[in-house]
């Protein structure tokens, strides 16, 4: 999988990169950011970069501006893959918990409530905040209201609902591609034209290069010849094999390609009402924690045969 944290080359953010290191330099940069746009467009890989331009400003190996990358040698690099950096803190949902905890955020707050060590500026990374909860949120504002000096904020959003209030107290920035950018940022990360990797009957509704990457790295991973078949096989082959049983990667992108389908094919009359009823269930097992076999069954039965 895809990891920002460990990304020493950066694709498709030139321009705003830029002008956020302008921003700094003005001593204009704003100290609570909101990056927005779809999951897997970049939004945590673009932050860690620039958090690493000014932490590593003075260091040996410092970022490399000029081709958007990180120096393996770079020593503010290492100690956030370390998790030991002073000066940096990330806050994101834990691999067992479906929100992110007010114990988290109170953590945050007694680390950076302490006296700097240096004088570089403290960067504090919030992945996916749409995953925090209401006690987390009201810990957050109180902090985000009265920050520290010279300590930034930078939230990362998923187009999911957040509270305006938390929304109101920072410059949000909309990051999104064109479908072209996509194609090529992916070919980047992969090193290949993906229409040589991929069928392109599955990247129609599913292009973000960090989901694309991902897709094709889980199925060479587990065999699955995604150049030579279509969504419907596809569908068919993950749920008959069961692959949503093996990680929560596999089941994700399951529904991924669930809702591919039901875009594609909603139109339809005599799949519009089971389509509508697929979804009610799928919320009912999210909500409820419920068993997934007899909901994948009913949408193999009902909607992608019927």
């Amino acid at each position: 999988m895809l990891s920002p944290s460990n990304q020493t080359k950066l694709f498709g953010f030139n321009k705003i990169f830029k002008e956020f290191t302008n921003l700094y330099d003005l001593n204009k940069f704003p100290n609570k950011i909101l990056f927005s746009g779809q999951k897997g467009l970049g939004k945590a890989t673009f932050s860690y970069h620039l958090i690493n331009f000014f932490l590593s400003k003075d260091e040996e190996f410092s970022y490399e501006l000029k081709n958007f990358s990180i120096n393996n040698q770079n020593r503010s690099f290492k100690l956030i893959q370390n998790k030991t950096h002073p000066n940096f803190n990330l806050i994101d949902v834990m691999p067992e918990k479906m929100n992110i905890d007010i114990n988290q955020i109170r953590q945050l707050l007694s680390k950076f409530n302490k006296s700097s060590l240096n004088s570089k500026p403290r960067f504090i990374l919030i992945d996916n905040i749409e995953l925090l909860n209401i006690s987390s949120v009201n810990a957050l504002l109180k902090f985000l209201e009265e920050p520290s000096a010279n300590t930034y904020f930078i939230l990362i959003h998923n187009h999911k609902d957040i509270p305006h209030t938390l929304r109101s107290r920072c410059l949000e920035f909309k990051i999104f591609f064109s479908n072209n950018e996509i194609l090529d940022i992916s070919n980047k990360l992969l090193n290949e034209d993906i229409f040589n990797l991929i069928n392109k009957d599955l990247l129609n509704y599913y292009l973000t290069p960090g989901k694309i990457y991902n897709l094709y790295q889980l199925c060479y991973e587990n065999n699955i010849d995604i150049k030579n078949i279509d969504l419907n096989e596809f569908l068919l082959l993950l749920i008959d094999k069961k692959f949503y049983r093996k990680n929560t990667s596999m089941n994700s992108i399951l529904y991924d390609f669930i809702e591919v389908f039901l875009k594609r094919n909603l139109k339809k009359d005599n799949n519009f009402f089971e389509a509508n009823d697929f979804l009610k269930r799928k919320y009912n097992v999210k909500k409820f924690n419920l068993d997934e076999d007899s909901l994948f069954i009913h949408f193999k039965e009902k909607i992608l045969h019927g």
